[in-house]
């Protein structure tokens, strides 16, 4: 007898429901958000059949967390079922809308009963590859909220403060650069800045790490800071300097844990089988490389073919047709984070390697926009990803765009 098991997950408690193959309800339970709760979950799989070489088959509406994880062990397939798509299905039980978290995992057991096979599993990713997700998520995070943070020290300063500005950000980084936040640190006001001396300047920077030319960037910084600007009120202005203290330990914070974050994924990227082939790549780095390795997997089974794997990018094109009429444009639902991945890719393979640099401009050519260039590009340097790794062959440029003749076909 064929079982299938919902769950509705829940911050404090789960709804279990089990059913069968004709959509008889077997056995529903609450269970708690805990080990207890786990155990009895597991106890309750086994009573209607459950082992490690046939387990029963469950849908949740989450891919993450506790229970997850526990139900992961082994070969049992896991479904995350969006939360969007379930609520499709109750339109098929229940007329009224009624809703209810076990009638909700009711729902889940009998998606798969009756169309598992139009629902993804859970990829079988190794534990390694889990773990790059982590960090390479985290670090990208980090990366987005330091960002953040500059904009808002940028808008501020402008405000307030415009030498700041002018002193720091034609620079590489900016405003996140470690000279920046050590001097505004030292500084957040004008007039604290406009009486800085040379001496004061020079350990600002060397606390910052700076050991080159320091004395010539000191002075460089006394001169933009002991010009002609407009200024605030002086209340105002103090005001403002103790807003822009605040946000700059907020920044080297930030900071501290973006460079943390991108060690870590650099140490467990290295030691994945399939980062040699990543990084044969033009355009991909350690970071970026992790970024594609977090959202694709190591599991050569997700994806069916390389159209699979576009498709679930973005990178692909997706057609809209009704009788006479028909539509060919961008995705909308896709991986967000491995489109980004993506573009950062297409961009930087531009300078490494001459033939996606040729396909980009026969792009633009034809007609493309900038953006619609690049995803083009980075469509093509999925597949070869794709291919690379099931054959687990390294990146080789002479292969990848054999002929202009050959770009032109795949580009039609």
């Amino acid at each position: 007898m064929n079982v299938y098991c919902g769950i509705d997950w829940a911050e404090r408690h789960h709804d279990v429901t089990l059913v069968d193959e004709a959509g008889t309800q077997l056995a529903k339970r609450r269970i708690t958000d805990d080990a207890a709760g786990y155990r009895m979950l597991l106890e309750l799989l086994a009573e209607y059949g459950d082992t490690p070489e046939d387990p029963i088959p469950v849908a949740i509406e989450t891919s993450h967390g506790l229970l997850v994880a526990t139900l992961r062990t082994g070969t049992r397939r896991i479904y995350a079922v969006n939360p969007l798509s379930a609520t499709r299905y109750r339109d098929r039980h229940s007329v009224s809308r009624k809703k209810s978290d076990p009638g909700d995992a009711l729902i889940l057991a009998n998606i798969l009963r009756t169309d598992m096979d139009a629902h993804r599993p859970l990829p079988a990713d190794s534990d390694l590859a889990r773990a790059i997700t982590v960090l390479a998520r985290a670090q990208q995070d980090a990366v987005w909220n330091r960002q953040q943070l500059v904009n808002q020290v940028r808008s501020l300063l402008r405000t307030y403060f415009p030498a700041a500005l002018d002193a720091f950000m034609g620079k590489q980084y900016g405003l996140a650069r470690p000279e920046a936040r050590a001097v505004l640190t030292a500084a957040p006001t004008p007039a604290r800045a406009a009486k800085l001396s040379i001496a004061q300047l020079q350990a600002a920077l060397r606390r910052a790490g700076r050991s080159r030319g320091i004395e010539a960037e000191a002075r460089r910084l006394r001169e933009i800071f002991r010009g002609d600007y407009a200024r605030q009120p002086q209340a105002v202005e103090d005001a403002m300097g103790h807003q822009l203290a605040a946000l700059v330990v907020q920044l080297d914070a930030a900071c501290r844990a973006t460079d943390e974050l991108a060690e870590a994924v650099e140490e467990s990227f290295l030691q994945h089988p399939d980062a040699d082939v990543l990084l044969s790549f033009p355009g991909l780095g350690v970071q970026l490389g992790a970024r594609v390795l977090a959202e694709t997997g190591d599991d050569r089974d997700r994806f069916t073919d390389a159209r699979a794997l576009k498709a679930y990018a973005g990178s692909a094109p997706i057609t809209r047709a009704s009788g006479k009429k028909k539509f060919v444009g961008r995705r909308h639902i896709k991986n967000d984070r491995l489109i980004t991945a993506g573009f950062l890719w297409a961009f930087s393979a531009l300078r490494s390697s001459p033939g996606a640099d040729a396909h980009y401009r026969r792009r633009r050519a034809a007609g493309d926009w900038h953006a619609q260039a690049q995803r083009h590009l980075f469509n093509r340097l999925l597949g070869q990803l794709h291919h690379c790794l099931q054959t687990r062959q390294l990146f080789d440029e002479h292969h990848a765009f054999t002929s202009s003749s050959a770009d032109l076909a795949v580009a039609a």
